[in-house]
């Protein structure tokens, strides 16, 4: 059987305190979930009241009884893909090529990739292209013609029957 934690109306009171100076939304409503638990409502009806799974509201309360209101207003999700590179070791791969784009020069993904062993690992061109993006880069290579243009002969062809027509 789960451990059932209670909160008191003073740990409420307090939630209810943090509640005032909370400016984050999504720590808000954590923290009044707990502080509805103190005032007696099950989780169920917390659920209800707040949005929140019965269960998540379960997981807020011990997260509470544990670790204190710090607890609730940490956000706790870490997000994104954490294999990756930190922001600085970004940043210094893209120095590396700072120079050259100045210059006027061409930097392909494959330029960049093959620098994977910042890394240690493989990553795919979307991976570069988002750390382009990240750090304000904008085109790495620009298209060298447009997949359906016509050829040269065709091109000739079509502006001789052009010149006929108009005589």
């Amino acid at each position: 059987m789960p451990k059932t934690y209670q909160i008191s109306e003073m740990e409420s009171k307090k939630l209810r305190e943090a509640m005032k100076h909370c400016k984050e939304v999504t720590a808000y409503r954590r923290l009044e979930a707990v502080a509805l638990r103190g005032e007696g409502k099950s989780n169920k009806e917390i659920g209800l009241l707040t949005g929140f799974h019965p269960d998540w509201v379960s997981k807020l309360v011990s997260r509470f009884y544990k670790e204190g209101i710090e607890a609730l207003l940490e956000d706790g999700r870490q997000g994104g893909n954490h294999q990756n590179l930190t922001n600085e070791q970004e940043e210094r791969l893209l120095k590396e090529f700072e120079e050259t784009a100045s210059a006027g020069q061409l930097i392909t993904p494959a330029d960049i990739k093959k620098r994977d062993e910042l890394l240690g690992r493989e990553t795919k061109p979307t991976f570069i292209y988002a750390v382009l993006k990240r750090h304000g880069w904008r085109k790495v290579m620009p298209r060298s013609k447009h997949p359906k243009k016509a050829s040269d002969e065709e091109i000739e062809s079509s502006k001789k029957l052009t010149l006929k027509s108009r005589k």
